[in-house]
Formats: structure tokens, sequence, C-alpha cells
């Protein structure tokens, strides 16, 4: 229970008093006192009263039709853990910058690519209001493992066809592509160029509308598919009233300041605590990273950094990371601490589960993810000190 205390004040009252000494039969009557009788009233003292007032239930919903979300646990309505979420594949270059969409985002990817430079995958929910996504640049396969897991519909803008057609006309993945044809599969009229009949790289967007009218004219299913496709509930999340503070491991670390250049070295993706609200904040070349039309920074409440196996495909500089491991580090940072995780993926479309040093699950607050995929043999640096690399 809380305790709310409220001060009632006492009413006031003026008093007039008279002084009167009487002396036995036939006495005198005494004079009364010279002091001013108004004198010295004390002020009426403040009556204290504490009351007890429920505290919320954090399981009963605020508002009628609405759960927790799948990805986040945070309260939505009830429809958006039926319908698909979209994975939107953003870039990262200065120019390409600020993006549509951010606002939506559950769970958050950054991976390297080809020339050390990286890229962006988004998990968004409760999209279909959008007027506005992108810019959308091409994918890599790793995007799309590392998507399936949501059960998403896929948003991108080509890639290199060798190393993806393949996995992207699977007949189980469902995308718009949109450089379109028969290899990645189709746009299905889901893009436009803002400027209008600009090709020029960092030009190509969609908005739900368009999303919409794709998916129906591809024939792709707008709710989740069933359990072969999607499982859930994705994270581990521990009860909205009991924070996981990690401060019950013994070798949690202060982890305020993430620095994620030594792994990303163009972007120098960085992230802040603020301890007031709970939540990194995400800087990309030095700068916060936000939202085109509302100017919100993108904030976390768990970071997650995956070290994965990767390796260089050709002269290119292609590269390919491995996305289904059954066993291989990683860290959890929430709440000004971290703590050594261990990783698995077995199948496509179940979830990445992540373990502390004592082989349990780990518990995930409420709130949005984002995750690092960082090369197993990169570091990154926490308030000041290296982590990560595999030795």
């Amino acid at each position: 229970m809380r305790m709310r205390t409220k001060r009632l004040m006492a009413a006031g009252l003026a008093a007039c008093v008279m002084v009167l000494a009487l002396a036995g039969c036939g006495g005198k009557k005494e004079e009364a006192p010279s002091q001013d009788i108004f004198e010295s009233v004390e002020e009426p003292a403040e009556e204290t009263v504490t009351e007890e007032v429920p505290e919320e239930d954090p399981d009963v919903p605020p508002e009628e039709g609405m759960e927790r979300s799948h990805f986040t646990n945070e309260w939505v309505d009830a429809q958006v853990n039926v319908n698909r979420p979209l994975a939107v594949m953003y870039p990262v270059n200065k120019q390409a910058l600020p993006q549509y969409g951010y606002d939506k985002i559950s769970v958050f990817y950054e991976i390297m690519e080809e020339g050390d430079m990286s890229r962006q995958l988004a998990i968004l929910e409760d999209w279909e209001g959008l007027e506005k996504i992108g810019n959308i640049r091409s994918i890599r396969d790793y995007f799309v493992y590392a998507a399936l897991e949501y059960d998403p519909v896929i948003i991108h803008f080509g890639g290199p066809e060798l190393y993806v057609s393949g996995i992207l006309l699977r007949e189980d993945v469902d995308n718009l592509n949109g450089t379109g044809g028969s290899s990645m599969g189709s746009d299905y009229g889901a893009y436009f160029r803002d400027p209008p009949g600009s090709k020029s790289e960092h030009t190509a967007y969609t908005s739900a509308e368009k999303i919409l009218s794709g998916m129906e004219k591809a024939g792709f299913e707008k709710e989740h598919r069933d359990a072969h496709y999607y499982n859930q509930p994705h994270f581990n999340f521990v009860n909205e009233k009991n924070v996981e503070t990690l401060e019950g491991y013994d070798d949690a670390v202060e982890a305020t300041e993430i620095d994620m250049s030594a792994g990303f070295p163009a972007t120098k993706s960085a992230l802040t605590y603020n301890e007031e609200d709970g939540l990194y904040y995400k800087t990309i070349y030095g700068n916060p990273q936000v939202d085109a039309v509302s100017g919100n920074q993108l904030a976390f409440t768990n970071v997650i950094v995956q070290n994965a196996y990767y390796e260089v495909r050709d002269a290119k500089g292609y590269l390919a990371f491995r996305m289904h491991d059954t066993e291989h580090d990683g860290y959890y940072i929430t709440q000004g601490k971290m703590i050594h995780v261990t990783w698995k993926k077995e199948g496509d479309y179940l979830p990445t589960q992540f373990f502390d040093d004592n082989g349990n699950e780990i518990k995930v607050n409420t709130g949005k993810t984002c995750i690092f995929v960082n090369k197993e043999d990169k570091t990154f640096n926490v308030n000041g000190t290296s982590y990560g690399a595999k030795n």
C-alpha cells in the first residue's frame, strides 16, 4: 500500500474571556489582570491524517482491451499483439539521418556490414498510423535471420542477390522488396521516393498505407501466423512491480556509459544512462539519434551486446554472422548495471534466449531493447573498461 498524508486545519475560535474575582459576601471586586486577554493566542495545530491508497495492480490493464506487448511488456491495444510487426532496414549514413518511424520501435538491432559500416534493423509495433517510414536500404541475410523470430513483414530495398535471394524467396518469408524483380521478391507498389523522381540513395520511403496495400496484393497475412512461425512471449520479462536491478549478481558492474565504437568504428554508437527515468539514450556520430517527426531520442530500458561468430565472405568484404548458435557469450545491461550472459537460438522462428552464468534465463525489464550483434573479436567499453573480445 502507498501512504498518503492529508493536513486538516482545525477551525479557529476567537474567545472573549472575562476575568472576575469576587471576595466573599460583602467583599470587594478584584481588578482584572492588566494584560491584554488577546495576547499569545496560539494558532490551531495542523492535524496529520494518513490514509492508505491501493497500488495499481501491474496485471490489471489501465483500459479495457489492452494487454502486455510480447516485445516490450508495455500495455498496448490487444490487436497490436495479434498483428505482425514490421522489420525495417534503416541505413546509418549521416546523409540518411534523421529517420522516420523510430517512435514505434520495440526492438532495435545494429550489426556490421561490409566496409566498416553498420546497418540497423528495427522491429516496429503499432505501425499502422505511420505516414512515412524510412529511408529504406538493402538487407543482408543475417538480418533476415535476426528478424524471423518476430514473424514480421520485412521491409527492405534490395540487397546482395548472391547472399540474400535464397532466404528471401523462401515460401515462409514475407518481404516487400523496394527494388522489385523476382530475384528478391516484388515491391508490390509499397514504396515512394522523396523527392519524387529521385533514384539516388537515401530517398526510398514507405508508409503504413502502402505497406498494407502491398501486403494485400502479395497475399501476406496481416495477423501473426500459427505457432510454427511465431512463439511468444518473446523475452522473459520480470513483473513490472519488481524491477530487475542486477544487484543480486555479485559480478555485476557499473554500466552508465556504453561505448560501442571499437566494434562500430564509423557510427561510434554509444548510450548514456539516465537514472531518473531508467533509460539508455542512444547517440550516433556523437549526436542524439532521433525520430524525424517527433525529435524524440532513441531510448532503451534494456541493452544487449550479443557477441557472434562471423566470417568475411569475399573480396568485396561481405560478412556472414552466425545468428543461430547453441552457446555464445554476451552482456545484459539495465538499470545502470551489467552482467555477463550466454545466448542461444536454435531455429529461425524460435526466440533468442539469454542466460546468466548460473544457467538461468535472465529477467528482462519492461521497455524497449537495443541489441548490438558484435563481432566476437571486437571489444566495447563500459565506464572506461573494455569487455567482449574473444581471446
